[in-house]
């Protein structure tokens, strides 16, 4: 195949073929997938965008095989792009040119539920639906989750530091590390499986590849910390008037209920019209309200709890923060109030092709970003719909806007430089919980200043001096 450069990073310095020989010889012929034994989902996120075809596709089984893939590909400066789940929307495990693909769908597995300490011990290639299941069986609960839980990894939730609908409770996915054991670009081993929740024993290094992306190392197992069982929860949809009501409802909520305010899903008018038009979901209220939340308390005795939960939505209703309301009789109630928060991906379908923003804000600001975007969408793009919804209780506001026209993407740059301009504007972040990828990569410095950009790639050089990791993602 011979010498080959990539248009867009300057990475590739090696021999395609000597690159090939030696994955072979230290992995097996067969463990080295190529050409039309690629599938193509390994070239695509959720987002849609296609990467181009890798040099080859690696699915490792255990920690030494992807020590060993990292260490030939560092011998010849060559680069690599680690997969999860694909369940991304920023494009950061889309391959790059030529790169090779290191995917850990087989590193899947819970390996220990340690009971006394509270944690699991899982490999990363472990979809997060499984790990809430070992929890379960255990009598934990393992608080991450979010609508992919069934496609998504766990390695890749860590990765890109996933938030999901229990952040307002239990954290981001980096409130919930303990240990992690990762491999770096020349192949070393970091095992760092530490279960204890203080250990001051010097700097915390797994924080440098929490929310890294795979561009700092590549996370091969997780100890990550459980919480009590829940078995239940009191769960409402409630209408409210505007998005002061919003507010108030939740700090007073937050107070009366003692911090057991699980999950706090804020869906705008527009949003909650489109998801009870698709594929047959229920609506529990009327679609002419402007605001809806999506209210949990979740518990170990929720029937104890029920008359508590009335008591402060019979307050938001004196207050005339709530003007209506569906109270779940049911698991199946539950069920079907988290389907309409649920039905992204149909929607997804429904307006395709759409664009969607995740970004968040101080929680004071929201209300007037909702107000000034949907004045852009009005004066600079009438024809396109837009959906705004996301867990308002921690900041993130997640937009669907489509279905975009077919005009090489000058609609969608547009629309991404007008809603970015806004985040900056407001002192937002233009990622909450997706990361950057190369999708977000140009508007990073509306987020980041110039001496934590330049601090990311003195990190970056630290880790990887030859910028074989996942090239190209959040920075140059």
């Amino acid at each position: 195949m011979g010498k080959l450069r990539n248009t867009e990073i300057d990475v590739i310095h090696g021999n395609a073929d000597e690159v090939l020989a030696d994955l072979q010889n230290e992995l097996g012929v067969n463990e080295v997938l190529l050409g039309d034994a690629i599938s193509d989902k390994y070239l695509k996120d959720w987002s849609g965008k296609r990467g181009t075809m890798p040099l080859a596709l690696l699915l490792p089984r255990s920690t030494d095989e992807v020590s060993k893939a990292l260490a030939v590909c560092h011998s010849h400066q060559w680069p690599v792009v680690p997969q999860g789940g694909l369940t991304g929307l920023a494009g950061g495990a889309v391959p790059s040119e030529s790169a090779v693909v290191i995917s850990l769908e087989r590193m899947c597995g819970v390996e220990e539920v340690d009971s006394a300490s509270a944690t699991i011990t899982l490999l990363a290639g472990t979809p997060l639906q499984a790990a809430q299941e070992a929890a379960q069986e255990a009598g934990f609960f393992f608080a991450l989750d979010l609508g992919a839980r069934g496609s998504c990894q766990v390695g890749g939730n860590i990765a890109t530091n996933a938030g999901g609908n229990r952040v307002i409770r239990y954290g981001m996915a980096r409130d919930l590390v303990l240990g992690l054991e990762v491999v770096l670009a020349d192949g070393t081993v970091l095992p760092m499986l530490n279960k204890m929740v203080k250990n001051n024993a010097g700097p915390d290094l797994k924080g440098l590849f929490i929310g890294t992306e795979g561009t700092m190392g590549i996370i091969t197992r997780a100890v990550l910390r459980l919480h009590a069982e829940v078995t239940g929860a009191n769960t409402a949809l409630i209408a409210l008037p505007d998005f002061d009501a919003v507010v108030k409802l939740l700090r007073y909520a937050q107070k009366r209920l003692s911090g057991l305010v699980s999950a706090y899903e804020v869906m705008w008018a527009d949003y909650y019209q489109s998801a009870t038009t698709v594929d047959g979901i229920r609506a529990p209220l009327v679609a002419d309200y402007p605001v809806y939340v999506l209210m949990d308390m979740q518990s170990a005795e929720p029937e104890e709890n029920t008359e508590r939960f009335y008591a402060v939505l019979e307050h938001a209703m004196e207050e005339g923060w709530m003007l209506d309301a569906a109270i779940a009789k049911s698991h199946s109630d539950a069920e079907d109030f988290w389907a309409l928060r649920d039905s992204v991906a149909e929607m997804l379908n429904s307006y395709a092709p759409t664009i969607n923003f995740d970004v968040s804000f101080p929680i004071s600001k929201i209300g007037e970003c909702v107000e000034r975007l949907r004045r852009v969408m009005v004066d600079e793009f009438p024809d396109i719909h837009a959906m705004y919804f996301g867990h308002v209780g921690d900041g993130n506001l997640h937009i669907v806007v489509g279905p975009l026209p077919d005009d090489n993407q000058q609609t969608e740059r547009a629309l991404e430089d007008a809603f970015y301009e806004v985040t900056r504007d407001l002192g937002g972040s233009v990622s909450a919980e997706h990361g950057i990828g190369t999708h977000k990569k140009p508007y990073l410095a509306h987020s980041r200043n110039k001496a934590e950009i330049d601090l990311i790639k003195r990190m970056k050089q630290a880790l990887d001096s030859q910028g074989i990791l996942n090239p190209g993602k959040i920075i140059d």
